[in-house]
């Protein structure tokens, strides 16, 4: 077994362990981190390994969210299958908006996802009778047999577990090799017969099932939901956990998420201006850590080899 490998069998086993710690505050804040982690490793599949950047992200997590809490509350049908519907549902909806957004490229595609997730939340937020507008959907309790944060952490890592070995097996994968083809150079990839726009399609329907998973997840996690779920700044902060961790690693965006989160809870019980730090902190990654922190200790392992 690879020392990576070593490292990830630790890194469960701690995380199986959390909740002996008896502190509920280190078993939501382990949940969020999961959760969020799942959505920034979503992301980085268009991101880091398609070479699209997404600014609507936020779409897919906030109708999985929907559709989940929507099938329990209303329909009143069982988690089990809302739970699966939500990721399905998430994967049509991002097929339907990257039919049109992959017609596109650079920034003109960037700014297209931007166009449709707002869409989506202007959707979410008019649509009162549905999903009660600004007021959201309150009340959204644990499954019956997931009726506690200790069983509902374990719930979440074993999904977001199970869902990082599928996505690392999809890029390690011929079908992932061809993504990364296509980042490095989409016109020379068509040229040797494949077809780039198709395999851009399935990669978007890939990442709007995962993020849709990640957003169900959040949803009965927060135990209500909200048109914030889909806003802008939410696709905005998936993007920086993504470039924080490193999006050339398959788990840098995962170790972006519990950077950014951890920070973001010691911050705001000090000061008021997390928004003025978190620009701070996506300036300084983007001057002088443009690999991320996965990459900068990457690098800095291998600079130790060559001076031994």
């Amino acid at each position: 077994m690879s020392k990576e490998n070593w490292f990830l069998v630790i890194l469960i086993l701690l995380l199986l362990l959390l909740p002996l710690s008896e502190s509920r505050f280190y078993v939501f804040l382990g949940t969020d981190i999961l959760i969020m982690g799942l959505f920034a490793v979503s992301l980085n599949l268009l991101l880091g390994y398609t070479g699209l950047v997404s600014f609507g992200q936020a779409a897919y997590f906030g109708v999985g969210a929907y559709t989940c809490a929507l099938l329990m509350k209303k329909a009143s049908i069982a988690f089990p299958i809302s739970f699966a519907a939500a990721g399905v549902f998430g994967a049509i909806v991002a097929c339907l908006i990257g039919f049109f957004c992959i017609r596109l490229t650079k920034i003109y595609f960037a700014m297209l996802t931007l166009a449709f997730s707002q869409i989506v939340w202007a959707i979410a937020f008019k649509w009162n009778s549905l999903t009660g507008g600004d007021t959201g959907l309150i009340g959204v309790s644990f499954p019956a047999h997931l009726d506690s944060p200790t069983r509902f952490y374990y719930f979440t890592l074993v999904v977001v577990v199970l869902s990082l070995y599928l996505l690392r097996k999809l890029v390690n994968s011929p079908f992932g090799r061809i993504l990364t083809t296509i980042r490095e150079n989409p016109e020379r990839t068509e040229f040797i017969g494949i077809n780039v726009k198709l395999f851009q399609l399935i990669a978007f329907m890939i990442s709007g099932f995962f993020a849709a998973i990640a957003g169900a997840l959040f949803g009965i996690f927060n135990h209500s939901i909200f048109p914030d779920f889909i806003f802008w700044p939410q696709s905005a902060e998936v993007l920086i956990m993504s470039l924080l961790g490193g999006i050339y690693n398959f788990f840098g965006p995962l170790v972006g998420a519990a950077v950014l989160l951890y920070l973001r809870m010691q911050v705001t019980s000090f000061t008021q201006y997390w928004p003025l730090i978190l620009g701070t902190i996506l300036a300084l990654i983007l001057f002088f850590f443009p690999g991320g922190i996965v990459g900068f200790l990457k690098n800095q392992r291998i600079f130790a080899k060559w001076n031994r």
